[in-house]
């Protein structure tokens, strides 16, 4: 039976008595419950854990803002009256007074196995404050419902962001206990750090690979809908650096990609033409969508759907990171003038394509426009970092 770190946190009263007589903060979203889909915070309470002050991560502790980019205020709690602070608003790393709060900070977030998803990054900032003020943290460990697999290039130097917390791949493999030991080791951080693992977890097995099928998924972010986007979005998150829609404002974000300007049959004809062995593991759909918001909204679009599901589905084939990419490489080939790439400012950075702060630099999107590069030409930029991560990751492997 599998049991997440919160829940052998609540059951085990010898893993909490490192807690009696401190206070306790809690890092917390919606996809924060227990087994029998408690939220965290109430369960913790109620388990006689003394919690002195909450921490919101993007899309704040109730998961409340739709979009990227948008920013969720400080408040009191109405049930417990303790602060809320946010960690995506005035601020993106704790401030010394809200620092003040606690002794030990409980971080449980429930992450989708993706450089690129803000959770990573927060959890990099809570350390480096927490060594800096001497408190503790233990992350309360959750499965990467995206499993292990590890793809796309590393970071490059100069290029950390908000979705880019150090020199790691897309697709990192690693859950949130596992990471920050590797920060810790990384940054050189000395501090009080402990993780209450996933007992039970077995991240290569069938049929979830990564997400346990007889736990509930709960969505961590607004548009992560569902394990079949945890396992798409390593490629998926790309399409906000373009114009073409994501999915956002319709019921499946993060799980197609299309424009009122294309033709997915097409695409799909011409990806597969490129690079036919990057299809593999997975099962790709024309569709017709309209978002309701967002881009393109109210228009008829033209889509691919990607289904990292059922019979079609290979767990080990498949790459969504190199999907994505041979999506636009098709688009450019198909469409030479497609005003793909996206100009806005992208996480705060403005100085910088959004196709490229995503990608830690910017080396898919100018294999994308060379019309001479070939597909190998972008295995060797990302084999090679790929190896080297799976070997640097393995000492903080714990499952």
């Amino acid at each position: 039976m599998i049991q997440f770190g919160i829940d052998r946190l609540l059951a085990d009263p010898a893993l909490r008595k490192p807690l009696e007589g401190k206070r306790v903060a809690l890092l917390a979203h919606p996809a924060s419950v227990t087994a029998n889909l408690t939220h965290s915070l109430d369960a913790l309470v109620a388990a006689g854990v003394n919690i002195s002050a909450v921490f919101g991560p993007q899309h704040g502790v109730r998961g409340d803002l739709q979009d990227n980019m948008m920013e969720s205020p400080d408040y009191t709690d109405a049930t417990y009256n303790v602060p809320v602070f946010s960690l995506y608003g005035e601020v993106r790393r704790p401030t010394g007074q809200s620092m003040g709060t606690f002794d030990t900070i409980l971080i449980d977030l429930q992450d989708v196995g993706c450089r690129i998803y803000t959770f990573v990054t927060t959890l990099l900032y809570v350390l480096e404050a927490a060594a800096q003020h001497g408190k503790a943290v233990w992350v309360l460990d959750r499965p990467n419902p995206a499993g292990r697999p590890v793809e796309g290039t590393t970071l490059l130097p100069g290029w950390e962001s908000f979705v880019g917390a150090g020199p790691m791949p897309m697709r990192h493999g690693l859950t949130l206990g596992e990471m920050g030991r590797w920060f810790i080791d990384r940054f050189k951080l000395d501090m009080d750090y402990r993780v209450i693992e996933t007992a039970g977890w077995q991240p290569d097995a069938a049929p979830g690979y990564g997400w346990p099928p007889e736990r509930v998924w709960i969505n961590p972010s607004p548009n992560a809908a569902n394990v079949n986007m945890a396992r798409a979005y390593a490629g998926t998150v790309m399409l906000e650096g373009t114009n073409l829609s994501e999915g956002r404002g319709t019921t499946r974000p993060l799980e197609l990609f299309g424009a009122p300007d294309i033709d997915a049959k097409a695409v799909i004809a011409e990806m597969r033409r490129i690079a036919p062995d990057w299809l593999a593991g997975c099962t790709l759909r024309d569709i017709w969508f309209q978002p309701t918001f967002h881009k393109h909204a109210g228009q008829l679009c033209s889509g691919v759907f990607i289904h990292a599901e059922g019979a079609g589905y290979d767990h080990a084939a498949f790459q969504p990171w190199r999907l994505q990419a041979l999506g636009f490489k098709a688009i450019r080939a198909l469409y030479p003038d497609y005003d793909l790439w996206r100009d806005f400012p992208y996480e705060y950075v403005f100085d910088k394509l959004a196709i490229d702060v995503i990608n830690g630099g910017p080396q898919l999107r100018e294999w994308v426009d060379d019309a001479a590069a070939l597909p190998g030409d972008l295995d060797s930029l990302s084999c090679s970092d790929e190896a080297a991560w799976r070997e640097e990751r393995a000492p903080f492997l714990t499952y």
